[in-house]
């Protein structure tokens, strides 16, 4: 698997985010990420077998008269395993796949969206459909910053099944959600369970200026069960409608193979991002990010003894400003850090962004979701700060992200 794991509040949790890709061969991401052979049962999955009747999508039908097995049936034939090939050093290994992961198609011209990190690296993709059909797929664009790559595939019509996309923006915590992939190479299989929060972060796979990496954000939590493989798949709302696509999993364990297993804390790309990155993809093979150039305080880190080490009103509410890059719009418009981008220690003196647009700011994640889904490059914005105790409306252009 392609590990990507990713350290949430390093000193204050010892959990670890893994990308829920499954590994089928031993290689190394890094010097300290090492992926594990699977059994060879799991080498060859065998493929669900096609749908007995042709339903209509699942949004053309009653929620009333919705049930979890028609669902399936609906929306299980537009879901994809994924198969890439790397170069290997040893002769017999060239036919067999490094990795697999899932994916959906989203419409009729054969564009296909996964995951950017079950694709990194591939030499050939394989698409394997639930009739058993196989066909190669060319890599459009990938977007690093939410993990989503965007393939096309040369198949006949038929075998096209687009799943209805949703609208992220209307989900809500305690929402059912149904995920469906391929974990552990076992295809077609389906989870339930609920949406756990909404505007989570997770650090992205784009460097930022500084050496550290830019934050993915407004992404889903749900506890609907996401092993590795089912990276790239799937996750719906109670009407079949793609809400989101499965990316990583929370976890503090692993199998005696090496992967993460399900911990209850799985994260998913928003479909609405999908919408407006998926796109861009296709047409430039990249997404250009809204952008500020600030840093900002974990809010996880938010107590009451940090707020009152900063000098702040023990009821604060924001994105506490560290430093701001040199040169970045957010510099160009004035906006303060507390410090130096390079250090590390937390200092008074940083401008609490407390609204964008008027849009109430009470964390970091939520700066980061409304600047990901509410704003575009080169947007003006007026971005409310409170400085030495007043409110201070600094306008804003947007900038992308280098």
């Amino acid at each position: 698997m392609k590990k990507h794991i990713i350290a949430i509040a390093a000193s204050l949790l010892t959990l670890a985010v893994v990308c829920s890709c499954l590994p089928v061969y031993n290689f190394s991401l890094d010097p300290t990420l090492t992926a594990t052979d699977q059994p060879p049962s799991t080498l060859a999955a065998p493929t669900s077998p096609p749908p007995t009747k042709q339903l209509e999508p699942a949004y053309f039908l009653p929620v009333m008269d919705m049930d979890l097995a028609a669902l399936y049936e609906t929306i299980n034939p537009g879901v994809v395993t994924i198969k890439i090939y790397t170069n290997s050093e040893v002769p017999q290994d060239l036919n067999m796949p490094t990795a697999q992961g899932s994916a959906f198609v989203i419409d009729k011209e054969g564009h296909i969206v996964t995951n950017q990190h079950v694709v990194e690296g591939a030499i050939e993709i394989e698409v394997d459909f639930p009739t058993g059909h196989k066909s190669w797929a060319t890599l459009l664009g990938t977007d690093p910053d939410s993990d989503i790559a965007i393939l096309q595939v040369d198949v006949s019509e038929d075998e096209l099944i687009p799943l209805p996309l949703g609208d992220s923006s209307q989900v809500k915590v305690g929402d059912i959600a149904i995920a469906i992939g391929n974990p552990f190479g076992l295809a077609g299989s389906m989870t339930v369970g609920v949406v756990s929060a909404i505007g989570r972060t997770l650090d992205s796979q784009h460097p930022a200026p500084g050496g550290r990496l830019f934050s993915a954000g407004d992404l889903i939590q749900t506890d609907a069960a996401i092993n590795p493989g089912n990276s790239g798949g799937p996750l719906l709302n109670i009407k079949g409608e793609v809400i989101g696509m499965s990316r990583a999993i929370a976890t503090d364990s692993y199998t005696s193979y090496g992967n993460a297993v399900n911990s209850g804390i799985g994260f998913a790309v928003p479909v609405n991002i999908i919408k407006r990155v998926a796109p861009s993809l296709i047409e430039n093979g990249k997404y250009d990010y809204p952008y500020l150039g600030i840093s900002s305080l974990g809010d996880q880190f938010w107590s009451l003894k940090i707020i009152e080490s900063l000098g702040l009103p023990p009821d604060a509410l924001g994105a506490y400003i560290t430093c701001v890059t040199p040169d970045g719009p957010a510099d160009q418009a004035g906006i303060i850090g507390a410090g130096d981008c390079l250090d590390s220690n937390l200092k008074p003196g940083g401008d609490l962004i407390i609204a964008i647009n008027n849009y109430p700011i009470h964390e970091f994640n939520a700066l980061l979701s409304y600047l990901i889904s509410e704003t575009q490059v080169g947007q003006t914005v007026t971005i409310t700060v409170l400085r030495n105790g007043k409110e201070v409306d600094i306008p804003i252009i947007i900038g992308a992200r280098p």
